[in-house]
């Protein structure tokens, strides 16, 4: 895969968003039927008080430098989300995390909690998800193998459910939950876009998955929040959780999955798991 900078994924960012919204949406007159989708530069330009030949400079990926006014404004037009306001700003500010500031190594202390927090299920995600730790009880929930250091390939979060029948059998919604966890993928490769193994991933998710090959190009973004998570496993049965990400200051990179199981959950899982 070419080399990605970040004033081109603003500039294929703004335009995605661009190509979405109709003159109706956003007030303005339409007249007659358009060959593109979406707005034209020189509306959306108007719209956020700046000059088309600007608005044109960001989109092709110049060096232009856009200011958080501007950057406002721009999404103010577009009518972005929260979500695609700040990756906005973010791929503006052309933030890049180097491997040596964003290492992939688990610490000892981190180890010992991911393990300690059974029957609560618990994983750690490196910058382009592959897992890099996790316990019995997400072994057991979520289908995963049993951790080995010693393991030639580590499970790759996304690939696994986009890829796994069982997944998908299992949840009558994968299709609305891969869109959100393809959005989510997205917003984290805007800090990694120089890193080799997300674009290897991405190459193999466009070969491998329709689903993947349809969405990517929309530039749609999410981040992950806290949540309450409910869903049916054929040997637990109903489960209920509290799902929250955390992360460690000094290393953004690693992402802690937590599930906190509710009292009737984890005292299947702990029959389950034998604790």
């Amino acid at each position: 895969m070419k080399e990605i900078s970040s004033n081109v994924s603003l500039g294929e960012f703004l335009r995605a968003r661009r190509e979405r919204l109709t003159p109706e949406d956003v007030g303005l007159p339409s007249y007659g039927r358009r060959r593109t989708p979406g707005l034209r530069r020189e509306e959306v330009a108007q719209l956020a008080y700046i000059g088309t030949s600007w608005y044109t400079s960001l989109e092709q990926g110049r060096e232009v430098n856009p200011s958080e006014q501007v950057l406002d404004s721009l999404a103010e037009a577009l009518q972005l989300s929260v979500d695609e306001c700040r990756h906005l700003h973010m791929l503006a500010r052309q933030i890049d995390l180097k491997k040596d500031e964003a290492t992939q190594e688990v610490s000892t202390g981190l180890e010992q909690t991911v393990l300690a927090l059974e029957p609560n299920p618990a994983f750690v995600l490196g910058r382009s998800w592959d897992l890099l730790i996790w316990n019995k009880a997400a072994e057991f929930v979520f289908r995963l193998p049993a951790f080995s250091k010693e393991m030639e390939q580590q499970p790759n979060w996304l690939r696994r459910f986009l890829t796994d029948p069982l997944l998908q059998m299992d949840n009558m919604d994968w299709e609305a939950k891969a869109h959100i966890m393809i959005a989510r993928f997205r917003a984290d490769y805007a800090y990694f876009h120089h890193d080799a193994r997300f674009k290897e991933l991405i190459e193999e998710f466009m070969e491998i998955s329709e689903l993947f090959r349809s969405c990517w190009p929309r530039h749609d973004v999410k981040i992950v929040t806290d949540c309450h998570k409910r869903w049916s496993h054929p040997l637990i049965g109903e489960m209920e959780f509290e799902h929250v990400t955390l992360q460690q200051p000094n290393n953004p990179a690693l992402k802690i999955m937590i599930y906190t199981a509710s009292s009737s959950t984890a005292e299947r899982l702990k029959s389950l798991l034998g604790t």
